[in-house]
């Protein structure tokens, strides 16, 4: 059982940490040099700080230590190139004047830098994936891959890989500009997005809902928009999340399988993160001509977020939203969600009609059936309705989910003077 002083540690360190390794790249431009002498800090204050006390500014007492551990193990090789002795004058260079300094120097870049590293192109996505939670959101290998219900070493390999190619790639640890930002600045939204979606809507194993992952999205998605306030889209997904993420406390029964939107309890709703999901929106709106597609599909969720009750809710606005989404990333998922905002506005015959042009786009993706199912249901033919159902639950590979839909699947218990025909 970890003692306080050591659950102290543990969360210094998921404050902390994307700053240190951030810092020490910018140092000794080696990402796993970064990250051996961020560890060894982490253990120096594993050993000390319990009889010692945390200091009153851990981060700064993590950075100069291993900023010290740095400096000793290049001194204790024999600096054969000029590249180790370029790294020791780093490293040595204007002594800070206090702590706080030596860690407060450049934060800004230094984690923007890290965010861009973890999440370069030439990564595949899971591996963006599994770096940025490992260097960014202060994950063990352990975790992130508990989280992701995969094996540990699977994890590992990922991580081991993503910085293989980051090696031979040569890539600078430095902040690019112009169009190689905003290129580079699409990737880390789009893992953010899917660390988050992750979380929210689990695609395989006993929960639904993961909400660790939701907070470190939140987290990162956080820190981005600070790290670039004139970036729309980072509002835009700042947004969309806190938004989603509002919905938290009335997205699951308990018995944690998953309640639909238009079921909630709307009073469950976190209204302060609704008001700083609006206001993150308002700044993406502001900033944005066109919309992108996180800034519409905030202002989708922020059609139901101001919605008191389902009646209330402006279907024809989302529709055109998803009119507008579709156009910027064409996708049959987004399609599938126009259809059923059409449902809404103009009835389930309609949504229907669109539902059956996915037919063959999206072959082994549960909500088409389960859509089918619900609009089937609202027209009244519910034996085909539980058919719909029954091919939704066995596709999906989440057992929350799929408890769920096969409960809308089954018939409603008869009794003697109960007719059994639908």
């Amino acid at each position: 059982m970890p003692t306080p002083v050591e659950r102290a540690i543990v969360a210094v360190w998921r404050l902390e940490s994307a700053r240190l390794i951030g810092g020490l790249v910018r140092r000794v431009g080696d990402l796993d040099l970064a990250e051996d002498l961020a560890q060894h800090a982490l253990l120096q204050a594993l050993e000390r700080w319990p009889e010692a006390g945390i200091p009153d500014n851990p981060g700064a007492w993590l950075m100069t230590t291993a900023r010290n551990h740095g400096i000793d193990q290049l001194r204790r090789r024999t600096l054969r190139d000029r590249k180790h002795a370029a790294v020791l004058a780093e490293l040595e260079g204007p002594r800070a004047p206090d702590l706080a300094a030596a860690v407060d120097d450049a934060v800004g870049d230094d984690l923007l830098r890290l965010i861009l590293v973890a999440c370069h192109p030439l990564v595949p996505p899971e591996g963006r994936v599994a770096l940025t939670l490992r260097l960014l959101g202060g994950l063990t290998t352990a975790e992130i891959a508990r989280a992701f219900l995969v094996p540990e070493p699977t994890v590992a390999q990922r991580i081991v890989r993503a910085k293989r190619t980051l090696a031979e790639a040569r890539v600078p640890f430095e902040v690019p500009r112009g169009a190689e930002l905003a290129a580079r600045l699409a990737s880390v939204l789009a893992v953010i997005y899917l660390i988050f979606n992750e979380g929210y809507a689990a695609t395989r194993g006993d929960d639904w809902l993961r909400p660790g992952l939701c907070d470190d999205a939140l987290r990162l998605a956080r820190v981005l928009v600070a790290l670039v306030p004139t970036v729309a889209e980072a509002h835009g997904l700042l947004a969309l999340l806190e938004l989603q993420a509002s919905r938290f406390a009335a997205r699951t029964r308990a018995d944690g399988t998953p309640v639909p939107l238009l079921d909630q309890h709307r009073g469950r709703w976190d209204q302060a993160q609704i008001r700083r999901g609006l206001d993150a929106l308002a700044r993406a709106e502001a900033l944005a001509a066109p919309l992108g597609p996180y800034t519409l599909q905030a202002a989708i969720a922020a059609c139901h977020g101001r919605a008191r009750t389902p009646e209330a809710t402006d279907w024809a606005r989302i529709a055109a939203l998803y009119d507008a989404l579709a156009q910027a990333t064409p996708s049959p998922v987004i399609d599938l969600n126009r259809a059923m905002a059409i449902a809404m506005a103009e009835g389930p015959a309609a949504g229907l009609a669109l539902l059956a042009d996915l037919r063959g786009q999206l072959d082994g993706y549960p909500w088409l059936p389960a859509a089918e199912g619900e609009l089937l249901a609202r027209l009244g033919d519910a034996e085909a309705a539980r058919a719909a159902f029954r091919r939704a639950a066995a596709l999906t590979q989440n057992a929350a989910e799929r408890a769920a839909l096969l409960a809308r699947a089954t018939p409603p218990p008869t009794t003697d003077d109960t007719p059994t025909h639908t």
